[in-house]
């Protein structure tokens, strides 16, 4: 284990980020460059390697965290990244991405802050492309098979990268016109700098992954001209569907859904614009919605120069501490400052949206809600609360209902949904359609890009074991496996 007395010795340390007065005028990252290296050790160490570790657990990856602390308190960095790649396609992502549910099981958490896995993560992986541990692992042989990968998010990669590796040519198609789907046009900048996405494409190149971009399966190619191209097919499409707020006033010029307002800024940052179509420039923002989406669009908002930013939300606000419904190690749903938060603006909870409210031109400039309450678990609106705010850029940011059967792909296929709207697979990840198999939101619904990158990986050895009889790919998961909250 790393310092049998770490957890003792030190107290919990965060990457510290940098001032809001500065970071609000650029778009990268917001944490201070290499602030993490020279407390990373000690923060490594106290890592207790519990006999069970509950972090495993709370990873639906099954990272081996125990063993990776204990490299990197040890300053073995070689090691640290053998044991973080191991189980994990893209940890410089999750590393910044994801809301640590492992820290939330972390056994030391019980009484303790929790070891700061998610940080320990990201120096692992950043020290490795420093130093140049990160190089193509290109298959000995080919088997002659062909995949196609639906769709270049998280769970899209880590399938091709793992079928590629096990010998599979394998070519991935993205309906956008570059590859990394909501990694690349969902997550601002400055959650996420997209020269890491840069850097694993040119990796997996290098090993034969085949990219093809500006191509919807459904619309600009047939499904079926798809699936008899390749010997599989694995869908990772996402939950692309956004959630609507049918309200009078809906239809007034200013209001977008989050994935329609925060690519825009995105491609901004890539070169395509000067300045976004849309934007919250000189503007009071509103953002319906109180997760990581919205949190994303209170961040752009900041950077691109609002009047002002106020994000509504219709539930309660979380506690700061566990509730008795939540206990360890489960994933507890707590009040949350993100970066974004830091940088201002005013947070609501328990208001619902009544109505918009325009100019004579048909551009948004109120928004009406009134307060809500639970009352014998129905949400009511309490009388006499109803008030406006000033709203001429509003974003929905409310998640997602599924996966997009507009485009032809899923009626092309003959596939199954379930209940929940969702492509129906077994426990290989194969759909109702031999050959066509299922990742990632697609398959599982709005979720955590952990949850994603673990899919990919599972449905990666069920494409294997259907092309070559048996499989010595590693399956994180199946698909009866409960989803975490996001």
């Amino acid at each position: 284990m790393a310092d049998p007395k770490g957890f003792l010795n030190h107290g919990r340390e965060v990457a510290k980020s940098r001032p809001v007065e500065e970071r609000v005028k650029d778009w990268n990252e917001v944490y201070v460059p290499g602030s993490l290296l020279p407390i990373i050790s000690k923060q490594a160490s106290r890592c207790m390697d519990c006999g069970i570790p509950f972090c495993h657990n709370g990873c639906p990856l099954g990272n081996l965290i125990p063993e990776w602390n204990d490299y990197a308190y040890r300053e073995d960095w070689h090691a640290a990244s053998d044991r973080l790649h191991a189980t994990n396609n893209f940890p410089e992502f999750t590393g910044r991405l994801c809301p640590a549910p492992c820290e939330s099981a972390c056994v030391l958490g019980i009484n303790q802050p929790a070891v700061t896995i998610k940080n320990v993560e990201v120096s692992i992986i950043d020290k490795a492309w420093d130093s140049g541990d990160v190089a193509p692992q290109a298959p000995e042989r080919l088997s002659g098979k062909t995949v196609a990968v639906i769709g270049s998010g998280p769970a899209g990669l880590a399938a091709a990268q793992q079928l590629t590796r096990a010998g599979h040519t394998v070519a991935v198609y993205e309906r956008a016109d570059r590859i990394g789907g909501l990694l690349r046009y969902g997550i601002p900048e400055f959650k996420m700098e997209k020269r890491h996405i840069n850097r694993r494409i040119e990796q997996m190149r290098a090993e034969g992954t085949r990219f093809r971009t500006g191509i919807e399966i459904g619309r600009d190619m047939k499904a079926t001209d798809l699936r008899k191209r390749y010997d599989a097919v694995v869908i990772a499409a996402g939950s692309t569907v956004s959630r609507d707020l049918p309200v009078p006033g809906r239809e007034l010029n200013g209001i977008h859904f989050a994935m329609e307002y925060l690519p825009l800024a995105n491609k901004v940052q890539e070169g395509d614009y000067v300045t976004p179509p849309i934007t919250a420039e000189g503007k009071h923002v509103v953002v319906i919605g109180g997760g990581d989406t919205g949190a994303d669009c209170v961040g752009t908002a900041h950077r691109q120069g609002a009047a002002s930013v106020t994000q509504l939300e219709i539930m309660p606000r979380p506690g700061e501490e566990r509730n008795p419904g939540q206990p360890w190690p489960t994933f507890p749903m707590l009040y949350k400052v993100t970066s974004a938060h830091e940088e201002g603006g005013e947070r609501v909870y328990s208001v619902s949206t009544t109505h918009f409210e325009g100019d004579e031109d048909g551009n948004v400039q109120w928004l009406h809600l009134v307060e809500v309450e639970f009352v014998d678990g129905k949400l009511n609106q309490k009388p006499g609360t109803e008030r406006k705010i000033p709203a001429q850029l509003v974003t929905l940011a409310m998640g997602f209902t599924g996966i997009d059967q507009e485009n032809g792909l899923v009626s092309q296929f003959g596939l199954d949904l379930d209940a929940r709207g969702n492509v129906a697979r077994d426990g290989e990840f194969q759909t109702n359609v031999p050959g066509v198999f299922v990742a990632g939101d697609a398959g599982r619904g709005q979720s955590l890009i952990v949850w994603a990158i673990a899919e990919g990986r599972s449905a990666a050895r069920g494409v294997d074991r259907f092309l070559t009889g048996a499989s010595d790919l590693p399956a994180p998961i199946r698909p009866t496996d409960r989803a975490l909250a996001v």
